[in-house]
């Protein structure tokens, strides 16, 4: 029998060689016994296809590892398969990915595609600022394809099932040699899967699902907001020839409303009042969402913009305790229409005024006449 040959030995560099060293032995070695140097001698081609062997798996990290721990058994795929290196120098240099999905149970490829996983879907829901305060059931339908109930997702016609691909073995990928090397690709015929389906179902026509409408019951939790992503596990398409369902995720979008704004969980309403109220003082009542009136009390003098808060009366937290604040800004509201009583008694009140009733409009003209007076010296 005939012994193998170390691949440092091949490289002629020691086994705690760098990739520097190897890479600089393998261009030295490589360019002497290349064919194209050699022509016709079939012991230089015989070299040439064992240092490119050679290097091509001490130059990778992981297969030079598995090298290293397991000698040449780690090219060998059951006992038999692609040989190691023979004395003669000649090199078989067989599939490597066949080398570590022995060693290392597929984790570098190789063998029979895992089934794909269904797709997962989205569908988009509006819900009332209502809604999303108090939460809510909904039902909704979607067309989404489904395991098809006959033949149970197999794909293939009751009381058959798949066989054995021919041309890949079972394996799901097929292999072809370039060059000095083996290229492996998915299997053409049974894409991947390692069977056929000889006899598909009618009703999926082999497809193993097929498309049907599908009503949900959706729990909408109090505190949603715009963005809010709801996700139902295994409600989305079911994967082919009965791979896993995919899963289904609502978003949200909060409807606009005529009275209030949403900033998280503030809610914001914009209050006119009447010029007397804002001089006067006095309280307002603002219907909330939870159904309470909720009375703010205007403090005299109160100035257009100013934010007045009522804590605990805004949107409830999503899963969580407590609610935000309800906040209204005050609009102080000039009269449009006016009795002939009213005008006198504006008269009245605007000839008895010192300026002392509206401090930022007196101390806003008093620097307007600061400004001339400096552009007129």
């Amino acid at each position: 029998m005939a012994t193998e040959t170390d691949l440092y030995e091949l490289l002629e560099v020691e086994r705690s060689a760098d990739d520097k060293t190897l890479k600089s032995s393998y261009r030295r070695l490589a360019m002497k016994f290349h064919p194209d140097k050699n022509p016709g001698c079939a012991d230089s081609e015989a070299k040439f296809k064992a240092i490119s062997a050679a290097y091509a798996c001490l130059s990778d990290p992981q297969k030079r590892a598995a090298y290293d721990q397991y000698g040449h058994a780690a090219f060998q795929q059951g006992g038999g398969g692609p040989g190691g290196f023979g004395a003669g120098g000649g090199a078989d240099f067989g599939d490597l990915g066949d080398i570590f999905e022995t060693i290392f149970g597929g984790a570098f490829g190789g063998g029979r595609q895992p089934a794909r996983r269904g797709a997962d879907l989205r569908y988009d829901m509006e819900v009332t600022l209502e809604e999303a305060f108090h939460g809510k059931k909904a039902e909704i339908a979607v067309e989404v394809a489904q395991s098809c109930t006959p033949c149970s997702g197999t794909g293939a016609t009751p009381g058959t099932s798949a066989r054995r691909c021919n041309l890949c073995g079972g394996h799901g990928k097929v292999r072809a040699q370039q060059g000095f090397f083996m290229v492996e690709r998915t299997c053409p015929t049974c894409q991947g899967r390692g069977e056929v389906i000889e006899s598909p179902c009618r009703n999926c026509r082999g497809e193993g699902r097929v498309d049907a409408e599908q009503k949900l019951e959706v729990q909408i939790p109090a505190g949603v907001d715009t963005g809010t992503r709801i996700r139902l596990a295994g409600k989305g398409e079911a994967g082919p020839f009965g791979a896993p369902p995919g899963d289904l995720y609502i978003f949200l979008h909060i409807k606009r409303h005529r009275v209030f704004e949403r900033e998280g969980t503030t809610l914001l309403t914009r209050c006119p009042i009447s010029i007397t109220t804002a001089a006067l003082g006095g309280q307002i009542e603002i219907p909330g969402l939870d159904g309470a009136r909720h009375a703010i009390d205007i403090p005299a003098g109160i100035q257009s913009g100013k934010q007045l808060r009522k804590r605990g009366a805004g949107m409830p937290v999503l899963q969580g305790r407590g609610s935000g604040d309800l906040v209204v800004e005050i609009q102080v509201e000039t009269p449009t229409k006016l009795s002939a009583r009213q005008r006198e008694l504006l008269r009245e009140f605007q000839a008895s005024e010192t300026g002392d009733e509206s401090p930022q409009s007196k101390g806003f003209f008093d620097r307007l006449k600061d400004v001339w007076t400096d552009l007129t010296e």
